[in-house]
């Protein structure tokens, strides 16, 4: 198999643009998850469209320290508290001294602000849907409070983006227009991913890349490990991501040791350079219980050239087809979790055949061209040359 395969939908770089459209992006930015990874992407790709981004962060933490969009200006507009409606002013007066023609907002949060300071402007206003807000955690008065800041801020919106179908079908169901409704899938560059050399050892290594939080599931990767090492299946697992908060670190750290396999688990931490973390992988774990739009993770380690076994929840079955591109077991389910983890240990399952179908399936619908030119025929509908 080739390591570099020809695929539709790569960049052409001839279409010929009428007019240069300046958009400003307002985002959190207290993480670097997976929506700022689509955020950051949008930034590098979209000035090949003839789109000039900015991004103004209301939660400027670690967005601004690790983005690779470094040539996208850049205004911090830290809001106070949850409702620091006044930061509204500060966007507004960002949109009209620079001479942006649009606001795409990413989060409750963003949207809140970002339409009061749109209407002020008298600029359009694109939402950016990237997960359920509804079920978009474990804490539900959190869930509630982000959903209505939702509803309120969509009144007037012009378009809603979202990442896959399953998010089309949330928002209609919320009562939103299907006239306004774009689905745009998430994507990812293509790496020239080498052929993954064999194990050297004989231990498959496991991993999964995340913002380690309860809804991700690392309870259950836990419990499966416990599982496979108890039926001497030779399995190891490198979990990598930050910690939503000391108190779930402590208790993650607690349950290995509770299963006694501390010695086959092995924390990272944080990383801006997932997809090279996901080349060290064998396979790629994403055993999330609720709460996913279109993981970034799941192309990522498509494009790395690592098979995905993850989670039958939201718009993961809309990327990884089951037993094509990867497997898909239930949620909050230890033991269909290692089951699949043993159909490619026994070699039930073709390793080579499931890597090259997902190699091929990202460059083909998954691509960070793709999700980009998506993004700029939105703009371009609402505001037509």
């Amino acid at each position: 198999m080739s390591a570099i395969l020809e695929c539709a939908g790569s960049k052409s770089g001839s279409e010929k643009e009428t007019r240069r459209l300046r958009v400003l992006h307002l985002i959190n930015g207290e993480h670097y998850a997976g929506a700022e990874r689509v955020q950051d992407l949008l930034g590098r790709y979209l000035p090949d469209l003839g789109i000039d981004p900015g991004f103004a962060c209301l939660k400027p933490d670690r967005f601004p320290l690790v983005r690779q969009s470094r040539d996208v200006p850049l205004w911090n507009v830290r809001m106070r508290g949850r409702v620091d409606l006044a930061v509204a002013g500060n966007i507004f007066r960002l949109i009209r001294d620079n001479d942006f023609q649009l606001l795409h907002a990413h989060t409750p949060r963003s949207l809140l602000v970002g339409r009061i300071a749109a209407a002020l402007a008298r600029v359009p206003v694109v939402y950016h849907v990237h997960s359920p807000v509804q079920r978009d955690s474990t804490d539900r008065l959190r869930n509630w409070i982000n959903a209505a800041f939702e509803r309120g801020g969509l009144t007037g919106v012009p378009q809603l983006i979202c990442v896959s179908q399953s998010l089309r079908s949330y928002l209609l169901d919320r009562g939103c227009e299907p006239e306004k409704i774009s689905v745009v899938p998430n994507g990812v560059p293509t790496i020239d991913c080498s052929e993954k050399p064999p194990r050297s050892d004989g231990t498959w290594t496991l991993g999964t890349v995340a913002l380690l939080r309860p809804r991700k599931g690392i309870e259950v990767l836990l419990d499966a490990i416990a599982l496979l090492r108890a039926e001497s299946v030779p399995v190891r697992v490198r979990i990598v991501g930050p910690f939503e908060s000391a108190e779930y670190e402590e208790a993650l750290r607690q349950r290995a040791a509770d299963l006694r396999i501390e010695d086959a688990v092995e924390w990272f931490g944080f990383t801006k350079h997932a997809q090279q973390e996901m080349q060290r992988f064998d396979l790629f774990v994403l055993p999330s219980l609720f709460g996913e739009g279109m993981p970034m993770v799941v192309l990522e380690s498509m494009t790395a050239g690592t098979p995905v076994i993850a989670s039958d929840v939201e718009g993961i079955p809309e990327v990884i087809r089951d037993g094509q591109d990867g497997l898909i077991v239930p949620p909050n389910s230890p033991r269909h979790l290692a089951d699949a983890v043993k159909r490619f240990v026994n070699g039930e399952v073709d390793y080579a055949a499931v890597r090259y179908s997902a190699l091929c399936r990202q460059r083909e619908q998954f691509s960070a061209d793709a999700m980009a030119k998506g993004v700029a025929d939105v703009y371009r509908r609402l505001l037509p040359d």
